[in-house]
């Protein structure tokens, strides 16, 4: 199977299939995205999370100003009524102290924030930086779709994608370096391209990884079952 075959079989962004368009930069779009990374963060499945995130946009709750003026209480009910009842209090608590924090430091512009990151990992830690609750995970799926899109978006590939990689076959078995992997996965995704084609080429390579992402879940399910 090849990169395109996996994305045919899975889809490729998350962010796409939610109706969310990352491509021209759009601080908005940037923040909607955000909203469903923090979702997707927590221990909770992926359709609660996509419902859940529904359940806000539906309310048209898509900006920092939106959450904090919703405030605690309201934002406790939207999240009870998506399904993220186990969650509901801690979500509702970050969401405010992000938002707060996004908006008094970044005029509530994420595309501010990006632009002050010294570099990947700087930016990675401004991210967490905005509130207790961002943690690691949360970034990588947040930057991981912005990959190619925001120049200092250079997260490494998760576990789970290191092992749907290994499984399709496009890293070897041995490789337990997930910078290395990232190098192979994108220069299978370039498939030869260099130059300017290759740097083209890289606002797509999200899809490829978000495709892997939902190939490794399906792995893990089964491994469960």
């Amino acid at each position: 199977m090849n990169p395109q075959e996996l994305i045919n079989k899975y889809g490729g962004r998350f962010s796409s299939s939610m109706g969310i368009r990352l491509s021209a930069s759009n601080p908005d779009e940037i923040f909607k995205w955000f909203i469903a990374s923090m979702l997707f963060g927590a221990r909770i499945s992926g359709n609660i999370a996509i419902k859940t995130y529904n359940e806000l946009i539906s309310k048209n709750i898509a900006s920092p100003e939106d959450i904090l003026k919703t405030g605690w209480d309201g934002l406790v009910a939207i999240l009870d009524e998506g399904g993220y009842a186990r969650y509901d209090f801690k979500t509702a608590t970050k969401f405010l102290e992000v938002c707060k924090s996004l908006t008094e430091n970044y005029n509530g512009n994420l595309n501010i924030l990006h632009s002050r990151a010294s570099g990947g990992k700087d930016l990675e830690n401004r991210l967490k930086a905005l509130g207790k609750g961002i943690g690691d995970v949360t970034v990588n799926i947040f930057l991981r779709e912005l990959r190619g899109i925001w120049l200092k978006a250079t997260p490494l590939p998760p576990n789970i994608v290191i092992t749907a990689a290994k499984k399709a076959g496009f890293i070897p078995e041995e490789l337990t370096d997930n910078k290395k992997a990232l190098h192979i996965l994108l220069s299978v995704w370039n498939g030869g391209r260099k130059g300017k084609e290759a740097k083209k080429r890289l606002k797509s390579f999200p899809d490829f990884e978000s495709a892997l992402v939902k190939s490794g879940l399906e792995i893990r399910k089964k491994k469960l079952s």
